[in-house]
């Protein structure tokens, strides 16, 4: 004759969500998994996945000094450095995204939180006040210039180790990406003349 279930040891349904829950870490910052299908050492993906944190926190810096800049900008040029900045900011959203889903793709553990962003971050904190625009652009193509140089020795190396994917990704969505909007800003620090036109007798006299 079959035994009966036990009634009494069926979880009852209960519509309360189960909050504050709290727990170990499944996987520890700066390890990989051991084993994935990816045809990478390990150790390969774990040196993959420390440089890419640490363009990955340069990067999200970058992304939140674009947004400071958009909000804190003033002056004649506000109302196209506004729509630029928050152009640039989304781009470098999905930036951070295409990084960080890198990180995890390799078995990593991609940096996320603003104080460990901080702690690991190589471009110089801003004041929290207002600065002028030459000073907002310049912070911005500092930040922008840590990050491009960054990526050709990552680039580099990737492509040293084999890891294509890393190398393509960093080339064709991190690197082209801030050359471009580098272009975009250094181009505000020319100086020219708005309204009236400089002689050009006089501009060989200066």
């Amino acid at each position: 004759m079959p035994k009966k279930e036990n009634a009494g040891r069926q979880t009852p349904i209960n519509a309360q969500p189960r909050i504050h829950q709290h727990a170990a870490e499944i996987q520890a910052y700066g390890t990989v998994s051991h084993v994935l299908p990816l045809d990478l050492d390990e150790a390969v993906r774990l040196e993959m996945t420390e440089q890419l944190n640490q363009l990955l926190a340069d990067s999200i810096t970058l992304r939140d000094l674009y947004k400071k800049a958009h909000w804190q900008v003033a002056g004649p040029t506000f109302y196209q450095l506004h729509l630029l900045f928050d152009k640039h900011f989304g781009e470098q959203v999905e930036i951070v995204d295409t990084i960080a889903e890198r990180i995890q793709l390799l078995g990593g553990v991609s940096i996320a939180m603003a104080p460990d962003v901080a702690e690991t971050t190589k471009i110089e904190r801003p004041p929290r006040g207002r600065e002028e625009v030459p000073v907002q652009i310049s912070r911005l193509l500092d930040a922008h210039q840590i990050i491009i140089g960054e990526c050709r020795t990552l680039a580099g190396r990737a492509s040293e180790l084999g890891d294509d994917g890393t190398n393509d990704a960093v080339v064709s969505d991190v690197l082209r990406t801030n050359e471009l909007q580098s272009w975009f800003l250094t181009e505000h620090l020319v100086e020219m003349p708005l309204v009236h036109a400089q002689d050009p007798a006089m501009r060989k006299a200066g």
